[in-house]
Formats: C-alpha cells, structure tokens, sequence
C-alpha cells in the first residue's frame, strides 16, 4: 500500500505533462487551421481604404463589404444555385450508393468482389485528368451550364467513397435479419428500405457531410461546366473578384465568410453522427 501510496503522486505529474503536451499540440494545430479564417473575417470588416495589416483587427468595423457582396455579387443567387445543386447531388449519392453497397456487402461474390475493387480503384484517378472527355460529353448532351449536368458530375466523383463507406458499414449488420425478414415474406426492397436504410443513419450522416462539403465548395467543374452567369455558384461568384483589371481582397473576403456559414453550421449540428458514422464504417 506505501509503495501505491508513493506511486501515485510521481505518476501524475507525469500524466499531467503528457496530457499539456497533447493539449499544446493540439491547440498549435487548431491555430494554424483557424489562421486563414481569422484573416478572412478580419479583412471581410475593414474598409477598402484601410491598409493596415491583415493581422490586426480594424479599429472602426465596417459591414460595407458584406453590403457588397450582396448587391455587386449577387450572393443569393448564387446561394440558390448551390443550394440546389448539393441538395439534388447530395441526395444521389446518398440513395445511389446506398442502394449500390446493399447487394455488394450482403453478397460475396467474384463478379461483387470485382465491381468493389473497381469502385475503389476509381479514387486514384484524379478527377481533373476527366475534365476534357467530361466537358466533351457534357457538350453532345447538351449539359453544359445546367443543373442536371453539373449534379451528374458531382454524383459521379462522390460516389465511390460512398459506396465504399456503406458497404463497411452494412457488412457489421447482422444477416439474421435479413433472414427473418424473408420468412416474413418481405421482399429485397422491402428489406432494404424498411429495416438496413434505418440502421444506416450514422454513415449515412457522414455520407451528406463529405459529399455536402465537396460539392458546396467545389470550383474546378463549377468553372468549365457553368458558364453562364444565371447559374454561378458561390464559387465562382467569390473568384470574380479576382480579376485581371483589379482584385477586390475585402468584399470577397465578406462574400467567403458568408459562404462559411451554413455548412459550418450544418456540420456542428451533424457533428457527433458524423464522427460515429466515420468510426463505424472503419472499425466495421
């Protein structure tokens, strides 16, 4: 018990070192994620005739910019149309590839087997390598400057991660109800809709999150395949103040903030579902 005793107040201190060296990298590294933010919101209050540093907070705020970037850039609209392209995109992905991993995850087959290492083995193509042969083809269908053109590619290029992510998650499930539901008299959809698709609420949350993300701040398609101006995406809308005449730093910094916001929000709110879902699908 003397030996506990005189344990206990050596290893704590060595426990506490370890926990703030933790705690400092941590915060080390917090700070260098949150370093572009702080800019970007400091230089989104200051004046167009203020050129202090963009380190140092303005001494008189000002919400011109913000102003601005509402009535030059037309921000909304552009809101609308990103809002409308992730909603429909990320509603694709997520019953696609629901769907796609359901029969490849409950079936162990060869030809299975080759249809997932072939998913997967379309993450190591970089996607700006398609750009020619996608514009290409957008181009015969008519799909260039139109929304269901730029979903169908966001769709495509979200796809195998997600259907990789469900098929890690649906392979934990029990088989046994599957079976039970079958001498029930349930039918492959029926099981599929009505008792896997609620147990998927985890993944499915991070699915939305990764797929939300991507296409929300998308910029590379959104710049080849969206060329008219009534269907400009946040994006793009931010960039045309990078211009060759003259660069605008404070109002597209108004209008990055601005474009922060709601998947900021929607991932603080998702948080929690987000990071079960990630553990889940890898443990699985």
């Amino acid at each position: 018990m003397d030996g506990q005793g005189q344990g206990g107040p050596v290893l704590r201190p060595r426990r506490l070192a370890a926990n703030l060296w933790k705690l400092g990298l941590t915060a080390l590294i917090a700070a260098v994620a949150l370093m572009p933010i702080y800019i970007t919101f400091i230089v989104s209050l200051k004046g167009q005739t203020d050129l202090s540093s963009h380190w140092v907070p303005p001494k008189v705020l000002s919400l011109a910019n913000y102003l601005w970037a509402i009535e030059i850039g037309r921000i909304f609209s552009a809101f609308l149309n990103t809002t409308v392209i992730t909603g429909f995109s990320v509603a694709a992905v997520v019953l696609l590839s629901s769907m796609a991993a359901y029969p490849l995850a409950r079936n162990a087959t060869r030809l299975n087997a080759a249809v997932s290492t072939f998913i997967l083995s379309i993450l190591m193509v970089p996607a700006l390598s398609l750009l020619v042969p996608l514009y290409v083809l957008l181009l015969r269908v008519h799909g260039v400057s139109t929304y269901w053109g730029i979903v169908l590619v966001h769709v495509t290029f979200n796809l195998p991660v997600s259907v990789f992510l469900y098929m890690n998650f649906i392979r934990a499930l029990p088989r046994d109800l599957d079976e039970a539901a079958l001498i029930d008299g349930c039918s492959i959809y029926t099981i599929f809709s009505r008792i896997i698709l609620p147990l998927l609420r985890p993944v499915t949350v991070s699915v939305i999150i990764f797929a939300g993300v991507a296409v929300w701040n998308d910029y590379q398609f959104s710049l080849y395949f969206l060329q008219k101006p009534a269907i400009r995406v946040i994006t793009l809308m931010i960039s045309s103040f990078f211009a060759v005449s003259g660069t605008d730093y404070h109002i597209a910094a108004a209008a990055a903030v601005m474009a922060i916001i709601p998947i900021t929000v929607i991932y603080v709110f998702l948080q929690r579902r987000f990071v079960k879902g990630i553990l889940d699908s890898a443990i699985k």
